[in-house]
């Protein structure tokens, strides 16, 4: 997945936060309205949004003359993807999984157990209550490994520190 620049991101934030899931999409006027305190030029934002279509990030359709834009995906499936691919950057998976696990807190220990169990979400396997996109296909096993790494105080422990088995 396409890391985004700071504009792009910035697009990007209005797009999730303005436009909902069941929504037409918003124009590029709307965009460069929303971006407050920027002093975008029109065919900057015009520019940015046709970019980011191309490289898949935005849905757009025609309407009249203008077009319309939505998020291709949710700012949760993106973030999630790029973690996913952070991943593959090389190296051992195992090992950034068990850093990450032992580096998150308690609260978020626990929203990672949920995901990872059986009794996750009544909405199916791999999503969260919203319905949104934990793990990807063929990505995880079955957690043992993560949720057992998971603990102490407040969910952290410190790098470095050898889980007790």
């Amino acid at each position: 997945m396409t890391r985004l620049g700071d504009l792009e991101r910035a697009v990007m934030d209005v797009l999730w936060d303005v436009v909902p899931g069941t929504s037409d999409g918003v124009t590029v006027r709307e965009v460069a309205d929303a971006l407050d305190g920027r002093e975008l030029a029109y065919t900057t934002v015009m520019t940015v949004l046709d970019r980011l279509a191309g490289k898949g990030m935005v849905q757009r359709e025609r309407e009249g003359r203008a077009w319309r834009y939505r998020p291709a995906a949710s700012r949760e499936a993106h973030i999630a993807q790029l973690m996913l691919d952070a991943l593959d950057l090389g190296g051992s998976r195992d090992a950034a999984l068990v850093r990450f696990a032992r580096s998150v807190t308690g609260t978020e220990a626990e929203v990672l157990r949920a995901a990872l169990g059986s009794e996750a979400d009544p909405t199916g396997p791999g999503t969260t209550a919203g319905g949104a996109d934990v793990v990807g296909p063929g990505r995880a096993g079955s957690g043992a490994e993560l949720t057992d790494r998971v603990d102490g105080p407040a969910g952290r422990r410190p790098a470095g520190e050898a889980a007790e088995r």
